[in-house]
């Protein structure tokens, strides 16, 4: 077994067909088949199921994919650890980020990043939820995660560092009449059309619980793709519960921003697993500290 075998193995898995991985790793599909089928006489058993244009890892495949993930990992940090030697002047770092907190911190996090670390990429993994980026961290799919939660993330292996907070805000369409008020309680909304975000997020945790508190919002649309929640706001398909991190962006657009009565939060954290990080992730967690503490002072 050898880390080119890896390599082929998890590009299957991600990709899940044998045609799609040969094209994303710039091989041909039959060197590709050939490596894993030396790879299972290896092991002697069969590591996917070739049912259809789409395979499927068998059980034996399945136990497979996160010792796999943390050998090619575990090489990838011996590599970027040598040449950190002569300095951080080239890598990538793998970051799982929920849809809020892409717009911010994520934004300014890269930003102060890539002017230290300019030969260095970050690669961007959508996630929508805290246990979807843990999964990820545990895998080996990223080395870090930006999260927001209601909760400190308490996960076995997992090292969590609190970045900042931010307050939830009521983004409302241009002209929507609130009577000149800049602040809105929760009863003000009666009788609103609300663009929801789906189950699990922390914005639509908190609008399950106004309607648990009889707050009488009609959900309107419930938006899987959080980008498009603003738009939608925008064009009068009524209001949505978001994060400030979306505030420029709102405003620029035209949108009104009003402070919710009572006033509620969402902690911003950085996640990683307890290993030692590639030089890289160490450097893009040491950016978030830094911004944390610069954010503590302001």
């Amino acid at each position: 077994m050898d880390a080119r075998q890896l390599e082929y193995f998890l590009a299957i898995v991600d990709h899940q067909g044998f045609s799609r991985a040969a094209a994303r790793l710039h091989v041909a599909q039959p060197s590709l088949s050939q490596a894993i089928q030396r790879l299972e006489r290896e092991l002697g058993v069969p590591l996917f199921h070739r049912t259809g244009p789409r395979v499927r890892p068998t059980a034996a495949g399945r136990a497979m994919v996160e010792p796999a993930r943390q050998v090619l990992r575990g090489l990838d940090a011996t590599r970027a650890s040598v040449e950190s030697v002569k300095g951080l002047l080239s890598g990538t770092v793998d970051v799982a980020v929920m849809p809020s907190q892409a717009v911010e911190p994520l934004t300014t996090l890269v930003t102060r990043f890539t002017a230290g670390f300019p030969g260095v990429a970050v690669e961007v993994a959508p996630v929508f939820t805290a246990p979807e980026a843990v999964e990820l961290l545990r895998e080996g799919a990223c080395e870090l995660a930006l999260v927001g939660t209601g909760e400190p993330v308490r996960a076995a292996g997992v090292r969590e560092h609190p970045l900042q907070t931010q307050r939830f805000v009521l983004v409302a369409p241009p002209g929507e009449d609130f009577g000149g008020a800049r602040r809105v309680g929760w009863h003000d909304l009666d009788g609103r059309r609300v663009i929801a975000a789906p189950h699990g997020s922390r914005m639509r945790h908190l609008v399950d619980r106004m309607l648990a508190a009889g707050v009488d919002l009609r959900i309107a649309v419930v938006a899987g793709h959080r980008e498009a929640m603003l738009p939608l706001v925008l064009n009068g398909a009524g209001v949505a519960v978001m994060t400030e991190a979306w505030s420029r962006t709102a405003r620029s657009g035209g949108a009104q921003m009003l402070d919710l009565d009572p006033p509620t939060w969402v902690r911003i954290a950085l996640l990683h697993r307890a290993d030692p990080l590639t030089p890289a992730a160490a450097a893009f967690r040491d950016t978030a500290l830094a911004f944390a503490e610069d954010a503590r002072r302001a």
